[in-house]
């Protein structure tokens, strides 16, 4: 029997419902879903298997111009989605009009590899609004097969993926069958704890956060976890922490439910905040916590 796989990237602004899109496709909550824009800020791949197919999904930062040197390894990862991509789905949400960087947009409407353009949340528009958007974005990206979508709905995900799964080469599988996602556990745990901080702290806070997991011991019955919250400024440390250490207690029960859903089992966290001085700037923190941190 024939066996398809390739790889289908994800790309589209911040906040259009990319990592919700992905998470449906898997089934599992693999990227971290806030109100906020520039929650993902990593390329996280999540895989789907089938009997006769392997669809390597992966979910990407939202295209942005980069003000400091961890958006610019996010746009990195974001460049490196049209490198390798067999299918591209390119994300927008009723109302939108165009994509933050032109240059990305060019290599959109420039693609020879499938496009599929997903027009998201619809179940916020009527049908006129949605016609008109159709017809704009058929204008727009003529290479493109147009879906509306309700990611959070799950309205027409289902014939969105029966299509990838059509469009993707003959190939075996990329990964061992049983493969999820290609990050380690600690990586699920930062981003976990970080989902918590965007949820709970408002203006630059969130953005200047980092997550560190020093330690993972699992045993039969639990898994004891040590993680590291690292702000730029000994004021974003305070208010980290909160009023006798109130607000980061709320983080860490919220995290720990959520790891405990994840994992399947007893989980132990312990929490700490450090001051990590600029280290958005810093090409080597940059480089230990899993982006490019080249300078351009």
């Amino acid at each position: 029997m024939a066996h398809k796989a390739g790889f289908v990237n994800i790309i589209g602004n911040p906040n259009v419902g990319k990592s919700t899109l992905m998470n449906a496709f898997v089934g599992e909550k693999l990227s971290i879903i806030t109100s906020k824009a520039q929650t993902t800020r990593h390329r996280i791949l999540g895989i789907v298997n089938g009997e006769d197919f392997q669809v390597i999904l992966s979910d990407t930062p939202g295209i942005i111009k980069p003000a400091y040197q961890l958006q610019e390894s996010m746009m990195d990862f974001v460049k490196s989605a049209f490198e390798d991509a067999d299918v591209l789905v390119y994300m927008v949400e009723i109302g939108e009009k165009e994509l933050k960087d032109e240059s990305f947009f060019n290599k959109i409407i420039h693609s020879e590899i499938p496009v599929l353009l997903l027009l998201n949340k619809i179940d916020k528009s009527n049908q006129e609004q949605l016609e008109e958007q159709v017809q704009l974005w058929q204008q727009k990206v003529p290479n493109a097969e147009i879906f509306p979508v309700s990611a959070l709905e799950g309205f027409n995900v289902p014939q969105v993926f029966n299509r990838i799964v059509e469009l993707l080469p003959d190939s075996p599988p990329f990964y061992p069958k049983d493969t999820l996602t290609d990050k380690p556990e600690r990586f699920f745990v930062n981003e976990i704890i970080r989902e918590k901080i965007l949820i709970h702290y408002k203006k630059e806070i969130p953005y200047s956060v980092e997550i560190d997991t020093e330690e993972f011991f699992e045993e039969e019955e639990i898994i004891r976890m040590r993680s590291v919250i690292m702000v730029e400024r000994e004021t974003q440390k305070g208010i980290i922490i909160g009023h006798k250490g109130a607000a980061l207690k709320r983080v860490g029960v919220e995290a720990r439910k959520d790891l405990e859903k994840f994992f399947g089992k007893q989980v132990h966290l312990e929490l700490y905040v450090k001051v990590n001085k600029n280290w958005r700037s810093d090409s080597k923190q940059l480089r230990r916590f899993g982006y490019s941190g080249d300078k351009k």
